[in-house]
């Protein structure tokens, strides 16, 4: 027999957690989780160190209380809440990393500039452009001139323009950046 909220005379946790079981209304799981939402929403800032992710996390938590509960049997829905919910805040958290590791070494692999253009010498050339450049670039520095033409001409990403020179890919990226300059300065 389902029984109406307004008509349950204690308000315990296990007597709403046992009504909100036995008839599924969401109205029932909803008192009974403002009771914890300040529980809820302090364990994620901990967590989550970030106040709107804490905020759409009590949201979630709220969502998968409805298929968890069931699973359960629930003797304290205060500490069986406080575990779930630290759980889906580490559950996060490792998301959150392995999405970076991926991220990293996606980056890190092969990393190369947009094709968009970057920078003016980037865009299409005319033949006198192209004399000039050659000409500017025959001007630069030896290590510039490498990365630029490993970069430009060969299409190598930082990673194996690095390995090629024996540098590291912060240097490749600078000489590029200051090679990119000074051909600027140079067509100019």
């Amino acid at each position: 027999m389902i029984r109406n909220i307004k008509n349950i005379k204690s308000n315990s946790d296990l007597d709403l957690l046992s009504l909100y079981v036995e008839s599924g209304d969401l109205e029932v799981l909803g008192k009974l989780y403002t009771n914890y939402i300040h529980l809820v929403y302090g364990v994620c800032l901990k967590y989550l160190n970030n106040r709107e992710e804490s905020k759409d996390a009590v949201n979630r938590i709220f969502e998968k209380l409805i298929t968890e509960i069931p699973k359960f049997e629930i003797k304290n829905f205060k500490a069986w809440l406080y575990v779930l919910t630290k759980n889906f805040c580490l559950m996060e958290i490792r998301k959150k990393k392995s999405e970076q590791v991926n991220f990293d070494k996606f980056s890190s692999d092969c990393f190369m500039e947009s094709t968009k253009i970057l920078h003016p010498i980037d865009e299409d050339r005319d033949c006198n452009l192209e004399k000039k450049l050659k000409d500017c670039i025959d001007k630069l520095k030896e290590e510039q001139r490498k990365c630029i033409d490993l970069f430009y001409y060969q299409s190598k990403c930082y990673r194996e323009i690095a390995k090629d020179l024996l540098l590291n890919e912060k240097k490749v990226k600078s000489y590029i950046q200051n090679g990119k300059r000074n051909l600027k300065n140079c067509l100019e």
